[in-house]
């Protein structure tokens, strides 16, 4: 077995905390990736994780080594990165996240179209409105709605977005109108629960200074398209992106209130960790949906 194996399999064991979790992300079996381990320890001569029915621990020697392992493999894919920036073709794995209802809606829709252009590429994506460590969890690239401030991570813009408050017009006929964001203390604001973020309340803006108002509703829960459901029946109000509800709009099913204070910048932005060559495969699936979202009418569609 190569050493760069071994070595790749003990950073996927540590980071994925078991023999288990590495193989699913390897797509090998448990037996195979402590074979790889037990390999690299006897190569080694020293024992590099403790293994117990509990699951398995870093010794004092495995955390000395850890690190510089890490940053091996950095520079292997940098070195490997650089030979292959400048070529054409798009290849390999991409590993992509993004929030649930947008992933469905406006991010996997458009990967066949994609993949016909690019043969050779494997894709993959996991939505979730849980913000995910790319790093980590093994991810070349996300998609978020909002302001980026890891400065380990690059983001780009893909298009412009505002997150306002909104309703039906019957709910507003029968509750009244916010004229200022301290009146949503009288309304019933349906938002994202403690596991769903949101916990700081809704942002706003006000002589260019942002500020949080505390929400409460009589429904909660975690995943944004329900919550924007329950909006659209009349059921409360919610803090929404202008992306999702141009075509309600448009069509008069849902207005909004307080523009006045809502926050001006809000995109959608591709995210990926900073790296010194890019890979073309995220670097043309970002130009991809860049093409796509700046398409005349395709929002209210």
């Amino acid at each position: 077995m190569d050493r760069y194996t071994e070595i790749r399999s003990f950073v996927l064991i540590t980071e994925k905390g078991s023999f288990a979790g590495a193989a699913l992300a390897e797509g090998v079996t448990p037996v195979v990736m402590g074979r790889r381990l037990d390999g690299l320890e006897k190569r080694l001569g020293v024992r590099l994780m403790h293994r117990s029915t509990r699951g398995l621990t870093l010794t004092a020697l495995g955390e000395q080594f850890i690190e510089p392992c890490r940053q091996l493999l950095r520079d292997f894919d940098i070195t490997e990165n650089s030979i292959s920036a400048g070529r054409s073709t798009v290849r390999g794995h991409l590993v992509v996240s993004a929030p649930a209802a947008f992933g469905r809606k406006h991010v996997a829709p458009h990967a066949p179209a994609f993949r016909a252009i690019h043969t050779e590429l494997k894709m993959s994506f996991n939505f979730t409105d849980s913000v995910v460590d790319l790093v980590r969890e093994g991810y070349d690239m996300s998609i978020r709605i909002g302001e980026v401030t890891d400065p380990n991570y690059v983001a780009i813009p893909l298009f412009p977005n505002r997150r306002v408050v909104c309703g039906t017009p019957d709910y507003f006929e029968r509750n009244g109108v916010p004229r200022a964001p301290e009146d949503l203390a009288r309304h019933n604001c349906l938002a994202f629960n403690l596991q769903g973020g949101q916990q700081r309340g809704w942002t706003f803006q006000r002589d260019g200074k942002l500020f949080a108002v505390r929400v409460d509703g009589d429904l909660a829960c975690n995943d944004g398209e329900l919550l924007f459901d329950w909006v659209k029946q009349g059921l409360g109000i919610g803090w929404r992106s202008t992306w999702e509800i141009q075509a309600e709009l448009k069509r008069g099913e849902l207005v909004t209130v307080l523009d006045d204070y809502a926050v001006g910048n809000y995109p959608i932005q591709a995210v990926f960790p900073q790296q010194r060559y890019l890979p073309a495969k995220i670097r043309h699936f970002i130009d991809h949906l860049k093409a796509v979202y700046n398409t005349a009418g395709y929002w209210e569609s």
